[in-house]
């Protein structure tokens, strides 16, 4: 249990004034371009927090959600930096991925708990737990067919929640999977990420599991997105690349310009993709061309956690603060 906590923990930090970039060539697909300010990086705060922010997402009420899982908490942020807490009623329930579900509420996994959360706009807090035990509960998202789907990492399995609380579990057919992050595929599908056989997985609403290989091995495959582009999207970890698949399977792979270790990646409002570096403390953008830019917040190291906001902007959790980043897109 241990062991998988440690590669679903994520934190979270500061940021400021402007963006700088990096600009030298990666030896393989990627090229790289002299990145230029895109816009301001600023800083979201709560001083009476020792907390540990593990995950973020846009609420369907205009403001940003987080998870706050040492301090057993969600947190809800608005765009002008106005922050309220709300606290879990089961004890160490350890808050880990949130994600905005189809009936208005936000929605929530609960990795200590062994319990899916619901949170409403306003925080009502209502929990659903899981019949199997120790599942470790991992990422969560909306899915395409009026669900929530969310990866059961220690149980091998990938997990479905109604808006109601019914809960449906498809095992693995590989041992050991490991399964953390999902997201909803641009063909109706659910696609995960394995660390455990180094594979993304697809799932259909009704279950079918296909799973396709990664060409590099050893990738520790951390966050999957859909892309602006038909694609899904999601970082290398280990490798300090940033993948690309179809839904028929066809893998790429672009690579960093250093040992950077991506880790949160999500589509922005410009047409590219965004994504963390936390090894590196830099925010990286990638056009779905494999064109890479980098941006680096001063003084402020180890983003983790991104998401595109309601406000046009890019929202990101950092390592050495318990904070909230914002950085425009430039769109």
């Amino acid at each position: 249990m241990r062991n998988f906590r440690s590669l679903l923990l994520l934190f979270v930090g500061s940021f400021v004034l402007l963006a700088c970039g990096g600009s030298s060539t990666p030896p393989s697909i990627g090229t790289v371009t002299p990145s230029t300010p895109v816009g301001i990086f600023s800083e979201v705060r709560e001083p009476s927090s020792g907390g540990m922010l593990q995950g973020i997402t846009a609420g369907p009420d205009g403001n940003l959600w987080a998870t706050d899982g040492s301090d057993n908490k969600i947190w809800r942020i608005s765009t002008s930096g106005a922050i309220a807490e709300f606290l879990l009623p089961t004890p160490n329930g350890d808050p880990i991925g949130v994600t905005a579900g189809p009936d208005g509420n936000l929605w929530f996994t609960e990795l200590g708990a062994n319990k899916i959360g619901r949170i409403s706009p306003s925080g009502t807090i209502t929990e659903f737990p899981l019949s199997t035990p120790n599942s470790g509960l991992g990422r969560i998202t909306k899915g395409p067919d009026g669900n929530l789907w969310f990866t059961e990492g220690n149980a091998n399995k990938i997990g479905r929640i109604s808006p109601s609380g019914t809960v449906v579990e498809f095992s693995l057919p590989s041992p050991k999977s490991l399964p953390v992050w999902i997201t909803t595929g641009p063909d109706g599908n659910l696609w995960f990420t394995e660390l455990g056989t180094n594979t993304i997985g697809r799932i259909s609403p009704s279950g079918t599991i296909v799973e396709f290989p990664l060409p590099t091995p050893s990738a520790l495959l951390y966050e999957i997105t859909a892309g602006p582009d038909g694609y899904l999207w999601f970082t290398e970890r280990s490798t300090s690349r940033i993948g690309r698949i179809s839904t028929a399977g066809a893998i790429a792979e672009f690579l960093l310009p250093e040992s950077s270790y991506p880790i949160g990646i999500t589509a922005g409002p410009d047409g590219n993709l965004w994504f963390t570096e936390g090894q590196s403390s830099k925010i990286g953008r990638i056009s779905p061309s494999g064109t890479i830019s980098q941006f680096v917040p001063p003084g402020h190291p180890g983003p983790d956690m991104i998401t595109a906001g309601p406000d046009g902007n890019l929202w990101f959790t950092e390592s050495s603060n318990v904070a909230i980043g914002r950085i425009t897109s430039g769109k």
